[in-house]
């Protein structure tokens, strides 16, 4: 396995929702944690193939999942109230998935969900370059200077968005596909240029789409599409045993 995939021992532990880092350190200088059948060091690092136990809790290897959800209007992502449902409320699934950014509750759509904590910063970090695309409803007919200056970069505040693919699919509907995610930027970027978004739909995230996902349903990444979004990512294979 390539050295850039391999994680620190105390980051391993906290990404598989075992402890915080803090406590991570403190049970691997206790002499509680294991690599391999051999004791752990602070600053060792562990990678997929690696076998990592606790004594007297066994070893500490989950079965890695990878779901892709289409949520409806009017879920959350997380962090619900108590008048709100979130995403998590409708899954049931053997293994505790969390869902890696955001939609927001007006939108509608593709959102991943996993319990592999190596995908967060791989998929939303905006060097990384990972499309994901929305189907827009806008309250007003689109207009050539509209398509071609959210294709070119609009300026939210004091930020000016990269460039993205545009493509009008009908009176008042369009497609773009973005390579950053902030916090509602497909909202502020045609109220900018004078338009209101009536709906908003995210498609696609790099190779997964929405196909025919049903609103509420999910699916399990499997084949060639799990191994198309892992290898995007950067990160190893999941073993099909």
């Amino acid at each position: 396995m390539d050295k850039l995939e391999k994680i620190r021992i105390n980051k391993y532990l906290a990404s598989q929702g075992y402890c915080s880092r803090r406590e991570a350190d403190k049970l691997i200088q206790s002499g509680r944690v294991r690599i391999n059948g051999r004791t752990a060091l602070l600053g060792d690092k562990v990678g997929a193939s690696d076998k990592v136990e606790l004594r007297g809790a066994g070893s500490l290897a989950k079965k890695l999942i990878y779901v892709a959800y289409n949520k409806p209007i009017g879920i959350v992502t997380h962090s619900a109230t108590d008048e709100e449902e979130e995403i998590i409320d409708n899954l049931e699934l053997e293994e505790k998935v969390y869902p890696i950014g955001r939609l927001d509750k007006a939108s509608h759509g593709l959102i991943i969900l996993t319990n592999d904590g190596r995908v967060t910063e791989r998929l939303l970090s905006p060097e990384r370059l990972h499309e994901k695309e929305y189907v827009v409803k806008t309250s007003k007919p689109l207009k050539d200077s509209f398509l071609r200056k959210m294709g070119a970069g609009v300026r939210i505040e004091d930020y000016v968005t990269k460039p993205a693919k545009v493509r009008q699919l009908g009176q008042n509907v369009f497609a773009i596909t973005i390579t950053e995610g902030k916090k509602h930027q497909i909202r502020r970027m045609c109220a900018a240029l004078g338009l209101d978004v009536i709906d908003l739909q995210r498609v696609r995230i790099m190779n997964v789409k929405l196909s025919g996902l049903k609103p509420g349903r999910h699916r399990i990444l499997k084949g060639d599409e799990l191994a198309g979004f892992l290898e995007a990512l950067r990160l190893p294979a999941v073993d099909k045993k």
